[in-house]
């Protein structure tokens, strides 16, 4: 197994239905992919099978998921914020009604009132190992 610098890894809010559990980390792998990092840090690239077809932008780094209560997710993204971990969260209030319902019900609400569902880490090894190493594997 080849050996990365860099990690990224999932964690996702323990005993959160599963529909919401997948929702929470596809918009969070939607808005991380989009926007924090690079196709060549996250080691973007397609692979082929033997027809031919292509099955593109997937990353040659393993993706580990794991599970946290809402209160250890919003610890662990403090943490990556105060320690410079690109991260993606995703909360409660950014499920409920229009985006536009969204966004002002978000506004309205403390950190610590906010149901964390899903975060992704991206950072050096050490680092994400530190924040997320007493995590138990989601399954």
């Amino acid at each position: 197994m080849a050996d990365f610098e860099k990690r990224i890894v999932v964690v996702v809010k323990e005993k959160l239905e599963i529909g919401k559990a997948m929702m929470a980390l596809a918009h969070a792998m939607l808005g991380f992919g989009a926007g924090i990092i690079s196709k060549e840090e996250v080691r973007l690239n397609k692979y082929e099978d033997v027809e031919g077809n292509v099955h593109n932008n997937i990353s040659e780094m393993p993706i580990v998921v794991l599970k946290a209560s809402s209160g250890k997710i919003r610890t662990i993204r403090n943490l990556a914020k105060e320690n410079g971990v690109s991260y993606t969260d995703f909360v409660d209030t950014m499920s409920i009604g229009t985006y536009e319902e969204e966004y002002a019900l978000t506004k309205k609400k403390k950190d610590e009132e906010l149901d964390y569902w899903s975060l992704i880490l991206f950072g050096e090894n050490d680092k994400i190992r530190e924040l997320t190493g007493k995590l138990s594997l989601y399954k």
